[in-house]
């Protein structure tokens, strides 16, 4: 299998291969408190103290985050606020100037993304097929850790992958052929692959997302989230995705990460992190909070309010 991707991080994190806990679920948390859960070190993922610097800009500014295994996390925040550069950082992809990262117990940095990438699986915001491969060879490539010690159920595997993300119809298909959020659906079947069956060691598994549903419809943008967490629920992925849609967040993650000018504005369960008012501070728009008929939490957003006028925008 021999292929190539456009994408930099993909290929770092495949080319130097060598030759249990019980998630903490925090819907029963009736304090109010959107304080971060004290996870064990060797259990989960834990970001302490991060800082990267870009020449004299500071893109992220001692921002703590961690998140048990079996739960979905999400990062939010407007454009340019860190969230690629904090995903890269907790994927292993970026090193941070100051603090650090653990995954499953073990201190994550750029020189051990070749045995990170047997249990931890990173979707970028663009990953770009170099020829034009089909469908299957493509989510074949998510099976790529594993040459060394491939699983007797290879086939099954890339075939079930397809089949959680819809793809599975498209298998003979050119890449090229498909639209932009069938592509992105291809990449998600491919990045689940790669972590499919647990490892070996029984360490748990890691997904994590850079904006999955940017290219999708409506429905399969709640297929996409629906899927991956269910299989955080059952299989005991960690998950972490990058999002813009508020909506998305409250509906189907357990913790939320709002950054903000590089530092971390607020963190905890979303229907309580997700106020009007951190809303309007961050994101400047208005927003009212409804309930929806399953008793979901969500977001009615309205034109905002510029902070040096006070003044309604036209």
């Amino acid at each position: 299998m021999n292929a190539r991707l456009l994408d930099a991080d993909w290929r770092s994190a495949c080319g130097d291969m060598p030759a249990g806990e019980r998630p903490l679920w925090l819907d029963d948390d009736e304090d109010g408190s959107t304080e971060e859960p004290v996870v064990p070190e060797g259990v989960g993922l834990h970001a302490r103290g991060v800082v990267v610097r870009a020449g004299t800009s500071t893109l992220l500014e001692g921002v703590d985050l961690q998140l048990a295994c079996g739960e979905v996390g999400v990062i939010l925040g407007p454009n340019g606020a860190g969230k690629s550069t904090l995903l890269a950082v907790l994927a292993g992809l970026r090193a941070p100037d100051q603090g650090g990262v653990s995954l499953n117990g073990q201190r994550v940095t750029r020189g051990r993304v070749g045995p990170l990438a047997r249990c931890r699986a990173v979707l970028p915001q663009e990953t770009a097929v170099a020829f034009d491969f089909r469908v299957q060879e493509v989510v074949e490539l998510g099976r790529y850790p594993h040459i060394h010690a491939p699983s007797r159920q290879e086939k099954d595997i890339v075939q079930a992958a397809m089949v959680a993300t819809g793809v599975a119809t498209m298998a003979d298909r050119p890449v090229g052929s498909l639209s932009g959020g069938e592509r992105a659906r291809v990449q998600l079947a491919r990045v689940m692959a790669q972590i499919w069956e647990p490892s070996a060691d029984g360490a748990p598994r890691w997904l994590l997302l850079d904006e999955p549903t940017a290219a999708l419809d409506l429905r399969h943008q709640h297929d996409t989230l629906r899927t991956v967490r269910r299989w955080a629920r059952e299989q005991g992925v960690g998950v972490v995705a990058v999002l813009h849609d508020l909506n998305l967040a409250l509906r189907y993650a357990d913790r939320a990460w709002v950054l903000d000018g590089g530092a971390l504005q607020a963190s905890g369960v979303p229907a309580r992190v997700l106020t009007p008012h951190l809303v309007q501070r961050v994101w400047q728009v208005q927003a009212d909070t409804v309930r929806a008929a399953d008793g979901v939490n969500q977001l009615l957003i309205a034109a905002g309010v510029p902070p040096d006028t006070g003044k309604e925008l036209p």
